[in-house]
This record gives C-alpha cells, structure tokens and sequence, in this order.
C-alpha cells in the first residue's frame, strides 16, 4: 500500500478536464474542429514564433528563475512597479501557489457553483472546504459572494470576469465595490484570463491595488500561447514576494519565457487577432441562430450557446457533435448546463460546426425524447 498523506490518500486520481486528446484516443480519430478548450485557434505572433524557435536551441540552459525580463516588460506593459507582478505556468499554477500560501485543513474558500474547477482542484488540493454560491442571471453573483465570504470568514474569494464557462461580465464601476469591500479575512482573486476580449467597460485600470487583491491574467488566451503555460499576478509587492517562498522556481522554462515577451510586444499582430476573435463570434452567433439557439453575450474568445432546452440536450448535443468531429464543451451546473460553449477560430473551423450542428441536434434531441 502507497503510504499517501491522509489527505491524499482521500482525493480521487483525476484532472479537472477531459482532454480533446484523450477525447480522440477514445474515439480512435482526430477532431475535425477542435473548439472547446478555449484556445486561441488564430494562433500566436509570428514573432513569438521566431523568439521561440531560437530559444530552442539554447533549451540545455535552465530558464531565468526571477522571470526578469518578462517581469519587467509587462510592468512597463501595464505602468506598474515590477516588484507588482509574479509570474507562473498559466494561470492554473498560479492557483496552486496561492492556495499554498493561503489554505490547510478546513480552510473555508468562496467561489461560485460551475466557475472554474481548476481552482477547486488545487484548494481541495491542500485540505480547503469549498463554500459555494449559485450564479444570478448567467453572471457569477458578487453580491453572494461577499455574504458567503464574510458569514464563514473565508481567507479566500475567487472570481473570473470575464467569466468562464458562461463568457458574461461585470463593468469596472462593480468590481471597484466589491475590491472596497473585501473582508478583512479575505484575499480576492481576480482572475482576468479573457479580459483582453472584453469592453472597455469591464476593464478594470491596472493602477488599482488593494493589500489583499490579487489579479490573475495569462498568456494563454489573446497571446495564443495555451501550450506553454504562461500566467502572471499582479499583486502588492509583498504578496508577490510571498509567492518566492512556495513557487517552483524553474517552473516557467527559456523557450516559454522568450515567446511570452515576443508576443506581448507584437501590437499589430494582437490586434488583428482581437478582430478576427469577434468576426468568429458574430459567425458562432448566426450559426446557432439558424438552428434555433441563441447566443449569450460574451466578453471572451468564446460564446455560450443557449440549447433552450436542459443539461441532459445539451449533454447529448456535445456528444453528438463529438462524434461527428467537432470538440466543444458545456457548463457542470444547472441552469447554465444548458448551453454548450464554443471557442472562436478561423472559418474552416467554424465551416465543420456549420454543417454539422444540425444534425447533431436533431440527435441529441431525439435520444431525449426517446428517453422520455
């Protein structure tokens, strides 16, 4: 018998999602169209291409372990301090380092019932007792957040806004209120992984700080560099210092590091890439519309497709369009696990979805109502 720590030894061996790799495995064929993992299917900067490439072949070096270069160049990016800015792979270990620092046995955490799982996993991770809140109105609901969070005297608040899996959002005038009101107990995540893609009005100035803010934000998205796992805080200076004393130091390697920087400096590259992100949306939106689903708002590189029927449609609908080669993915909980959620890409992408939505539906309501 493997002699785990008790905590281990009751967690289950599991990921927070099922890969389309693993999808293909299963299915013994490869997707047609790969639009579920919200990836940035437009690609990455040429010139992140080429830094990368070059970096390769100093790959027998470790990479830099204070991330010194590409710490400073999103501080200039942003006009803040770099001592402000912590840097991590992706976003998702980012989360383990700050569940680290932040949770043990039954430390109570608030987040919202179908919001990121990845964050789940890593505070279920250290022993954490998870408080959770329903959304309001397809939107993570602030407001139920901070009672949650002041009534079982939570160290930590999580948040995404944009939102994922629902791509929904709150305006910079309703994050500012509840920053002021964090609980003294209580430290925010703010995690900004889509907020490239939102309006203006979401978009919170990064010169706003709060000792017990920390805002998260990636590579992986806008800068399409989901593979080689690039996220960044941006925090106080002590909390990002904190981070120094539980991060795997080595844990953002050379080549990761040079395209992150090359990418972030290519302006015009980025925003073509935003143009076509919302050219894609408004397709994804006409492609549900001609088959009787609506497309919700979204401040992200995806949309959420109301099926306008329950979890147990749009279950089938994502099985159906799987087997037909098309990769999307839905929502966990009801009521929003009545969408299925498809990420923006080029139109041969969106082609395959377009001629194969139809019939997947038709299926998927069919085995429903042959169930029923």
């Amino acid at each position: 018998m493997i002699p785990l720590t008790p905590l281990a030894a009751s967690l289950p061996s599991t990921v927070p999602f099922v890969g389309p790799e693993a999808q293909e495995r299963a299915r013994g064929a490869p997707f047609r169209a790969r639009l579920g993992a919200n990836e940035n299917a437009f690609g990455t900067s040429p010139r992140a291409i080429e830094a990368m490439a070059r970096a390769a072949a100093e790959a027998w070096q470790y990479g830099d372990p204070e991330n010194f270069d590409l710490k400073s160049a999103i501080a200039e990016h942003y006009g803040v301090p770099a001592a402000r800015i912590g840097v991590g792979e992706g976003i998702d270990g980012l989360l383990q380092v700050i569940t680290r620092l932040f949770v043990t046995d039954g430390t109570p955490v608030v987040t919202s019932a179908g919001a990121y799982p990845t964050f789940n996993y890593h505070v279920n991770g250290f022993g954490g007792r998870l408080v959770t809140v329903p959304y309001r109105d397809d939107r993570e609901d602030i407001d139920a957040l901070l009672d949650a969070a002041r009534r079982e005297k939570a160290a930590l608040i999580y948040l995404a806004n944009p939102d994922n899996p629902m791509g929904t959002w709150h305006d910079a005038d309703a994050l500012r209120r509840l920053i002021e009101d964090i609980p003294e107990h209580a430290v925010l995540l703010l995690d900004e992984a889509y907020v490239e893609f939102a309006p203006a009005a979401a978009q919170l100035a990064m010169s706003v700080e709060h000792p017990r803010l920390i805002r998260l934000r990636t590579f992986s998205k806008a800068y399409g560099l989901a593979g080689m796992r690039v996220g960044y805080a941006v925090t106080t200076p002590e909390m990002a210092s904190a981070f120094d004393k539980v991060r795997n130091h080595f844990g953002v390697n050379r080549v990761a590091q040079a395209g992150a920087l090359a990418a972030l400096q290519d302006h015009k590259f980025f925003r073509r890439m935003l143009a076509d992100v919302h050219a894609a949306k408004v397709r994804i939106g006409a492609i549900a519309a001609a088959h009787g689903m609506t497309a919700l708002p979204s401040a992200t590189n995806f949309v959420a497709l109301d099926t306008g029927f329950d979890g147990t449609v749009a279950r089938a609908l994502v099985a159906a369009l799987s087997a037909r080669g098309v990769f999307v993915r839905m929502p966990f909980v009801a009521p929003q696990d009545r969408c299925i959620r498809v990420a923006a890409g080029p139109d041969e992408l969106l082609d395959v979805l377009d001629a194969e939505l139809g019939a997947a539906l038709a299926e998927a309501t069919s085995v429903v109502a042959v169930a029923g």
